[in-house]
């Protein structure tokens, strides 16, 4: 077979095997619901774009010279081009085109950057507080705090599998609302691309960004700093609703509150079983993370609880761990996340399940009183 045969064979194959990607041409960012988001993608735009046009010129140039003097037609090499006048000026020309391409982008970037550091006063403040891994929302104007976890009953053919959380974030529409970003161990980034650019968030120090939803509707995003062999596992949702439905949600969070706080604190004596089932809960959704559904942890970076001297030793070693944490290590205090029931009842779990078997039940006065 000749080579241009076999030069038309491949041509063809490409096209055919190309059909896929063709397909999906229209894949680009999110459609933008936010003031900033909606610059940012017409920025986006604006370069691809120039890009493009660059690209499609420069291509049918290269393409024309390889055609029109090629050796086959008896071209020869010009070796006096640099005397010509093109020769002499194009190391001028270019470097105007170029500038002048750039100044063209610089003007619409500049007024984004002015756009995206607008720190005019917000309507409502929520603070965003990144962990190994998961996300912890404060609502700094209604005292709600929310915690955010991958949502692990998803399947892997599931198109929400590593999208989809526990407690999704409510936000109200036309809205301005500033986010505070912040994080307890690593970095992370919060980022929603449709609502919300991306900002790293450093522990002990607080970055700012903001967001005016002006669309209802659910929204998706990712921690955009590798933070860890759980980096996956940091997915985030926003739920934008309107302001009344937003105003019944936050009355409704209040309430839930209310109880969660009297019942911890209304001297039941709890059962064994009462207390391993709420712990379970407990632990799949703050837990499971770090020390895994087995409790097997991770080799050489998270310890594991079953069999561990912690979760079956002295009770009191095991609530000072699970309320104070562990300085210098990866374990974090939960006595200011959880209430003094949320606490007895997974160190309830944790010292029977996977074959602790201890027996113990940890009531919530025993938490109050190693507070």
């Amino acid at each position: 077979m000749s080579k241009r045969s076999l030069g038309g064979l491949a041509a063809a194959a490409m096209v055919v095997l190309s059909g896929r990607v063709l397909a999906a041409w229209e894949h680009n960012l999110p459609e933008p619901v936010s003031p900033a988001t909606k610059e940012i993608f017409n920025l986006h735009m604006l370069t691809a774009t120039i890009a493009l046009v660059i690209m499609v010129i420069v291509t049918a140039i290269i393409v024309y010279a390889l055609w029109k003097f090629r050796k086959s037609k008896g071209y020869e090499a010009d070796q006096n081009f640099h005397k010509g006048w093109f020769g002499t000026w194009a190391w001028v020309l270019v470097p105007v085109v170029v500038l002048g391409i750039d100044m063209s982008v610089a003007g619409k970037a500049s007024k984004v950057f002015d756009l995206v550091e607008d720190t005019s006063t917000p309507d409502m403040t929520l603070k965003v507080i990144g962990s190994q891994w998961k996300w912890t929302y404060e609502y700094m104007d209604e005292g709600i705090r929310l915690v955010s976890s991958l949502n692990r009953d998803r399947k892997t053919n599931d198109p929400l599998y590593l999208h989809d959380v526990d407690n999704p974030v409510v936000l109200p529409v036309n809205t301005r609302i500033r986010l505070l970003h912040t994080a307890t161990d690593v970095l992370h980034a919060w980022w929603v691309p449709a609502l919300a650019y991306k900002k790293d968030a450093i522990p002990g120090y607080i970055n700012e960004t903001w967001t005016i939803i002006e669309k209802e509707g659910t929204y998706r995003g990712q921690c955009a700093e590798i933070c860890g062999g759980g980096h996956a596992f940091m997915p985030i949702v926003i739920k934008a609703v309107s302001k009344q439905k937003y105003a019944a949600w936050v009355k409704e969070k209040k309430l839930a509150a209310a109880a969660a706080l009297a019942e911890a604190s209304s001297g039941k004596v709890w059962t064994r079983d009462e207390l391993f089932s709420k712990g379970e809960a407990i632990y799949k959704a703050n837990c499971v993370a770090c020390h895994q559904a087995n409790g097997q942890g991770v080799p050489n970076v998270f310890p594991a609880l079953a069999g561990s001297k912690v979760a079956t030793g002295d009770i009191k070693v095991h609530l000072d761990t699970v309320i104070h944490g562990r300085p210098g290590t990866p374990m974090a205090a939960w006595g200011g996340q959880l209430n003094d029931l949320d606490i007895a009842s997974v160190v309830t779990y944790e010292r029977n399940a996977w074959g602790n078997d201890t027996g113990d039940a940890v009531q919530p006065g025993d938490v109050k009183a190693a507070r």
